[in-house]
């Protein structure tokens, strides 16, 4: 793959974010740094990093894909309430008997995505 300076820079803020940003979000924060990025440039840099394995999608039905940096164990959870998504550090074994105890499927890989209230929306309702 061919080096791209703008894909190097949209690596770069993923990695330095935990919040989880959506495409238009990044492209947002980069244009301060380079004025003449487009949205579509930024869609298929994303798409070429999920593939080669740098950044991991998260997909919430309904809301604009989030991409995340952080590749080592974990999982999400989408708040309902402010649309956050937030890193779950769900014990590894335990998420693999469940994924392993599905009958005759073989589980390749997985992610969870919980879907609830984050800490700070679940005091706030209490």
């Amino acid at each position: 793959m061919r080096y791209s300076h703008q894909r190097e820079l949209i690596l770069k803020e993923v990695l330095s974010r935990t919040d989880h940003p959506t495409a238009e979000q990044i492209c947002t924060s980069l244009r301060e740094v380079c004025p003449r990025l487009s949205l579509g440039t930024v869609y298929r840099d994303l798409n070429t990093l999920v593939e080669i394995g740098k950044v991991r999608r998260v997909s919430i039905p309904g809301e604009a894909d989030r991409f995340d940096g952080e590749l080592g164990v974990h999982q999400n959870l989408f708040c309902r309430k402010c649309r956050k998504v937030v890193s779950l550090p769900i014990q590894e074994d335990e998420l693999r008997a469940l994924a392993t105890s599905c009958p005759d499927v073989k589980v390749e890989n997985y992610f969870l995505t919980l879907f609830g209230l984050c800490s700070e929306c679940a005091k706030q309702e209490n």
